[in-house]
């Protein structure tokens, strides 16, 4: 599927305005056969009564969850390998296995019921009802229903169990005073909760699907390791047999990243059975999941993920190529070696496209410690030097094969909130230009002429942090040459994935090679509006906003215009004032240029075995969830 087809149907969704109320009770279509099969591996349980027959394991006959398969019926066994560098990346087995309330429809243009079987909302989009599956079960066999939303709500989301600040997509604002109202979430009854919103919000569903997918918990389960059911003292009994600290670091974990625990019951379509530590982390087909295909064989085809741990990123390519990796996803710079080597690892290249905003970026921490270094960075000159100090046509032959353009980090072309000519801004070639700024900023030379000093004679040097998941060395070296070519020091760090996340969060990297990935600032404003610590870019300008300035920096002119902006988004009335805000936001990132791009986007690899069936094209997105938005329970090897 092409960006421009799913854009498409974006922008045509963002500019329509809601005529009244909504519902969509029921989204399900009805099984063919009328009859319920499951795979060969519980047939022995079934048996001897250990497990349930597979009618009594799935939810009421017109509550099943029928998922479409993207080429045919599928046939059940088998293991996908897929190597992983451990438990610090929690997201590459979380994205393929997620299971959420709503999820978004396969060609991006809204939401549909996923774990929620449809759910009502009123015209001026102030109370939601959301209806669940009956007789829907946990992977343990407990009954799974709107006990386990409200116990979400009440005791890990409001209580911040896992570490996390209530999301924001259930606040409403008032649209005359810009405060924020929280919402009250009830049970109506044992299959329908409500959401009730002080003021209107329209885009409620599309956020959850993004901010807070799993709207539930195991409520059984949490009542026997959380401290507020147990005490204190045998909580932390529990958290030491888990292998944590504390029962703050419990929560999070069980909370958070719960889908590493097999001690924690899931709605997923595999479940852990061992330790995530372990050289292979093994998932199993969750005997209680609540899809099948429309004639009746309960999902997922395939048996277990098998994840192998690899200590080097390039082990992982290198299994792909000798054909031992069912289905991944890779960065675009294997690209040649992988087109290379289909017939012989007997796989194929399926290219996913991106809603990037470039395939090479820089982001310049805009709160970053030094004060010298975070004025220069707030400096819109010093952003367009360090821009214009770099050859395009060089990156983009030596990074992407020329397949990524020459181009400023800016919308693309179909996505929302499109700014014509954006992808020129700032991109010719220009060292003498470079060079007129820095001194127009009050930069000067050392005594040698080779590098840059602050106006006062001080040191100047840029760090550049990297993840060591990443694959931007030949990029940086790159970079790292242009910019001291005109004269700015720049030195390079690598760290692990954990390492990154930590510094990121205790605002200790000044400069990162990152750039923009969203579909919609409407959807996911994360990126591109400080609201937490996530994106370099804006540092502690997120914790100023995530601890309702109590921490952070408190940002100010155009980044403060940027909450303002996400404010009066959030207290909209209709879809036409969110996509004007909306492209007011997008105005103010094409002004300051905070996310500097040198090419433009290139596609997402996702390899799949030759023998392996129902792997689409798709557009490859952290709002639908990576590889997780291709439906992989409907995967299959031939």
């Amino acid at each position: 599927m092409s960006l421009s087809a799913l854009t498409g149907c974006i922008g045509d969704s963002a500019s329509t305005t809601k005529p009244g109320s909504e519902s969509v009770k029921d989204a399900n279509p009805k099984v063919s056969t009328g009859s319920y099969k499951e795979a060969p591996m519980w047939d022995s349980l079934v048996k001897n009564g250990t497990l349930p027959a597979v009618d009594k394991r799935l939810p009421e006959k017109d509550d099943i969850m029928i998922e479409q398969t993207v080429e045919k019926i599928g046939k059940y066994g088998g293991d996908w390998r897929l190597p992983w560098s451990g438990p610090d990346d929690k997201w590459g087995i979380g994205m393929i296995t997620e299971e959420a309330m709503f999820r978004f429809k396969p060609d991006g243009s809204g939401v549909e019921p996923n774990v929620a079987k449809g759910y009502e909302v009123n015209a001026d989009s102030t109370v939601y009802k959301i209806f669940l599956r009956k007789g829907m079960k946990w992977s343990d066999g407990h009954v799974f229903n709107a006990d386990d939303v409200i116990f979400y709500w009440e005791h890990m989301l409001v209580k911040e169990t896992f570490g996390k600040a209530l999301y924001d997509c259930y606040y409403s604002v008032d649209p005359v005073t810009g405060e924020k109202a929280r919402a009250e979430v009830t049970k109506l009854d044992d299959y329908t909760v409500q959401v009730k919103f002080k003021h209107p919000s329209v885009m409620f569903l599309e956020r959850m699907a993004i901010d807070n997918k799993w709207f539930f918990a195991p409520a059984h389960y949490y009542k026997t390791i959380l401290p507020e059911f147990i005490g204190e003292e045998k909580a932390l009994e529990v958290a030491k047999q888990y292998g944590f600290k504390d029962t703050k670091t419990l929560g999070i974990n069980t909370g958070y990243y719960y889908w590493l625990y097999s001690q924690r019951p899931t709605l997923r379509p595999w479940v852990p059975k061992n330790d995530p530590n372990s050289d292979r982390f093994i998932s199993e087909r969750n005997p209680y999941y609540f899809k099948t295909d429309k004639e009746g064989q309960q999902l997922p085809y395939i048996d277990r993920i098998v994840q192998t741990k690899i200590q080097d990123k390039s082990h992982k390519l290198v299994e792909a190529l000798a054909g031992n990796v069912e289905v991944s996803s890779f960065d675009f710079a294997d690209f040649t070696v992988l087109k290379e080597n289909e017939k012989k690892g007997n796989y194929r290249v399926i290219p996913w496209s991106t809603p990037s905003w470039s395939s090479t970026g820089v982001e310049l921490n805009q709160t970053t410690e030094d004060p010298k270094l975070r004025a220069l960075f707030q400096d819109i000159r010093f952003r367009e030097a360090l821009s214009v100090a770099v050859d395009r046509k060089e990156v983009s032959e030596i990074i992407t094969n020329g397949i990524g353009e020459p181009a400023q980090a800016s919308v693309p072309k179909g996505l929302p909130n499109f700014q014509e000519g954006w992808d020129k801004q700032w991109t010719a070639f220009d060292r003498d230009k470079s060079a007129k700024l820095f001194d127009e900023i009050g930069l000067k030379w050392d005594a040698a002429h080779k590098y840059r000093t602050f106006a006062d004679g001080s040191d100047l040097s840029m760090v550049i942090y990297q993840e060591k998941i990443a694959d931007n060395e030949k990029f940086i070296e790159l970079l790292r040459k242009y910019y001291e070519q005109v004269g700015i020091k720049t030195d390079v760090k690598i760290v692990d994935q954990g390492s990154f996340f930590d510094l990121k969060y205790a605002n200790k990297i000044p400069v990162s090679v990152k750039t923009v990935n969203l579909v919609n600032v409407a959807y996911r404003p994360d990126e591109l509006v400080p609201l937490r610590v996530i994106t370099p870019w804006f540092g502690h300008y997120g914790l100023y906003t995530s601890s309702k300035g109590k921490e952070g920096v408190k940002p100010e002119g155009d980044v403060a215009e940027l909450l303002a902006n996400w404010d009066k988004i959030k207290a909209a009335k209709t879809k036409d004032e969110i996509n004007k805000w909306s492209n007011e936001i997008i105005k103010l990132h094409q002004k300051n240029q905070w996310v500097i791009g040198y090419t433009s986007p290139t596609p997402v690899l996702v390899v799949a075995k030759n023998n392996v069936r129902n792997v689409p094209k798709l557009v490859n997105s952290d709002e639908f969830r990576g590889l997780g938005h291709a439906h992989p329970a409907q995967f299959f090897i031939e």
